[in-house]
């Protein structure tokens, strides 16, 4: 078995298989070794961008970048993903976004209310709309004993203050 193995590795129409394989396992190497580097870097630029002023909400809620990207096809704008994590009982207090944004509901369940609305609740699955510089009066979690979690996407002008608290 090792001699016709060896004598298939040795083909010339064996090689260009087995070399796309040892260069793919050291792109996947190398792609491991950056990923940190390249979420903390993406980290370090998005996350001033997410929030002024002081503590959103409680100290279970956060708000973690996912990924920043310039629109090509859109000069002078960028796309923010954000994943919004709410603890129990927890909210962002009112506030305001630079661009456009729609949100997900990835567990549990938001009350949302732009001025002017009612309050919504969204569950799992389902997805509203913010338009530029509309004020967010509510943004909860409905749960006082589950956690809630939302997927933000901002399209928004390049280097804006995509949320500005209300005082």
């Amino acid at each position: 078995m090792s001699a016709t193995f060896d004598k298939s590795f040795g083909r010339a129409e064996a090689r260009p298989f087995h070399l796309a394989v040892i260069a793919g396992l050291a792109f996947a190497f190398l792609i491991a070794k950056a990923l940190p580097q390249t979420v903390d870097v993406i980290s370090a630029i998005v996350e001033p961008l997410c929030m002024t002023g002081n503590s959103p909400g409680s100290t279970l809620d956060t708000v973690e970048p996912i990924a920043s990207h310039a629109l090509p096809n859109v000069p002078g704008k960028r796309v923010t993903v954000v994943r919004v994590s709410y603890g129990p009982g927890g909210f962002t207090r009112a506030h305001r976004h630079a661009g456009s944004v729609t949100a997900y509901v990835t567990k549990g369940e938001i009350h949302s209310q732009l001025a002017g609305g009612p309050v919504e609740t969204f569950k799992v699955g389902q997805s509203f709309f913010e338009p530029p510089g509309a004020t967010h009066l509510v943004s909860a979690n409905a749960s006082n004993t589950e956690p809630a979690e939302l997927i933000a996407v901002f399209v928004a002008d390049e280097g804006a203050q995509l949320t500005t608290f209300i005082e």
